[in-house]
C-alpha cells in the first residue's frame, strides 16, 4: 500500500467515524424521545446530582459536545439553573470517557454484525421505533468500522521514518497537546481525536506519553463548539459555555504541569494492561481527578462567573418632567 492508499483509506475511515458518531447521536436522542431532556432538567437538583445525570445522559448519547449544548438551551429557555448548569457539564466530560473504554476494545473485527442487524432492521420494517433501533445498530456498526479502516490504514506507517519522527515528537506533552486540541478542531469531535490516538497506540506507533499529550489537547477543542451555542443567549447560557472552556483548560494546564506524575499514576493503575487500554485509562482517570478537584469549589466558581460576566444592566426610561410655567 503505497502513501496516497494509506491516506485515502485514514480519512475513508475517519469520514465513516465522523459521519457515525454525528448520526448515532442525533439517532440516540430520538429513540429516547425527550427523556435526556427531561432528566437533565428534573434530575439535576443538587451538584451532585447534576454530575451524575450529565454523566449518564453522556454516556446515552455518546457525545458530551451534545449534551453540553442540550445544557446550555436548557439555560438560555431558563429551565435549567447556570448552578445546575456546572454540576452536568462536569459530568458530561466524565461520561465522554466511557466512548474511550469502548474504543479500546478489539471490536472493529466485528463491526460487520450490528451493520447487517442494522440494515435488516432498516429493510424489513416500517414503524418508527423499530427504524431508529436499526439506525443505532448501523450507526455502531459504521463508528467501529471506520475506527478498524484507520487501524489496516495505519498499519504501514510503522516503516515511514518521517510518521515515526513525527509522532515521537508528540511526546513532548505542549505540542502533543497543540496537536491534539487542533486535531479536534477541524473534526469537531474528541471521541474522534482519541479514538484516533487509541488506534496508533494499538499499532505500536503511539507511545503513552504522546497518546496522553493528544488526549489533552482534545478536551481543549472540544469547548469550540459549546462555545459556538452560546452566541445571542442569556448570560447564563454565556456563563455555562465558558464554565466549560475555563474548567478544560485549567484541567489541562494542570496535567500538563504534573505530566509525568500522571503518567506513572496511569501505569500503576493500568496494572499489565495494554497501551491502548492505558490511554483509555488516562483518558477517565484525567476527566474524573478534574471533576473531584472543582467538585467542592462550584459555590465559589459559580460566584466567580456571576463577577465575569454580570447580569446586563435594565435601562429605565424616565419621562422628561414638565416645565410648571
Amino acid at each position: 500500500m503505497d502513501n496516497f492508499e494509506i491516506i485515502l483509506s485514514i480519512l475513508g475511515g475517519l469520514a465513516l467515524f465522523l459521519y457515525a458518531v454525528n448520526n448515532l447521536s442525533d439517532t440516540i436522542k430520538a429513540w429516547a424521545g425527550d427523556n435526556a431532556q427531561k432528566w437533565l432538567s428534573r434530575l439535576g437538583k443538587n451538584d451532585f446530582t447534576a454530575v451524575i445525570v450529565g454523566a449518564i445522559v453522556t454516556t446515552i448519547l455518546d457525545s458530551s459536545s451534545a449534551v453540553i449544548i442540550l445544557t446550555i438551551v436548557l439555560v438560555n429557555s431558563n429551565l435549567l439553573t447556570f448552578r445546575q448548569a456546572i454540576g452536568i457539564v462536569m459530568g458530561a466530560n466524565i461520561g465522554t470517557t466511557v466512548s474511550s473504554q469502548i474504543l479500546a476494545m478489539d471490536v472493529g473485527k466485528y463491526s460487520p454484525v450490528p451493520l447487517v442487524i442494522g440494515l435488516l432492521l432498516l429493510v424489513v420494517s416500517k414503524n418508527e421505533k423499530v427504524t431508529n433501533t436499526g439506525k443505532l445498530f448501523l450507526y455502531f456498526g459504521m463508528l467501529f468500522f471506520g475506527l478498524y479502516t484507520m487501524e489496516r490504514a495505519v498499519e504501514p506507517l510503522k516503516d515511514q521514518q518521517f510518521f515515526v519522527d513525527w509522532i515521537h515528537g508528540l511526546e513532548n506533552p505542549l505540542r502533543g497537546a497543540i496537536t491534539g486540541a487542533f486535531v479536534t478542531l477541524i473534526v469537531q469531535s474528541s471521541s474522534a481525536t482519541v479514538g484516533m490516538a487509541i488506534t496508533l497506540a494499538k499499532k505500536g506507533l503511539m507511545t503513552l506519553p504522546a497518546g496522553i499529550a493528544v488526549m489533552l489537547g482534545a478536551e481543549l477543542g472540544t469547548c469550540s463548539d459549546t462555545l459556538l451555542a452560546t452566541i445571542k443567549g442569556n448570560r447564563n447560557a454565556l456563563r455555562t459555555g465558558v464554565f466549560h472552556l475555563l474548567f478544560n483548560l485549567t484541567s489541562i494546564i494542570i496535567g500538563l504541569i504534573l505530566f509525568i506524575p500522571f503518567i506513572a499514576l496511569v501505569i500503576n493503575i493500568s496494572g499489565n494492561a495494554n497501551i491502548e487500554r492505558q490511554v483509555a485509562n488516562a483518558h477517565m482517570l484525567f476527566n474524573i481527578m478534574g471533576v473531584v478537584m472543582f467538585f467542592l469549589f462550584i459555590p465559589k466558581i459559580e460566584k466567580l462567573l456571576f463577577r465575569m460576566i454580570p447580569d446586563k444592566a435594565i435601562k429605565v426610561s424616565v419621562p422628561d418632567a414638565e416645565v410648571l410655567s
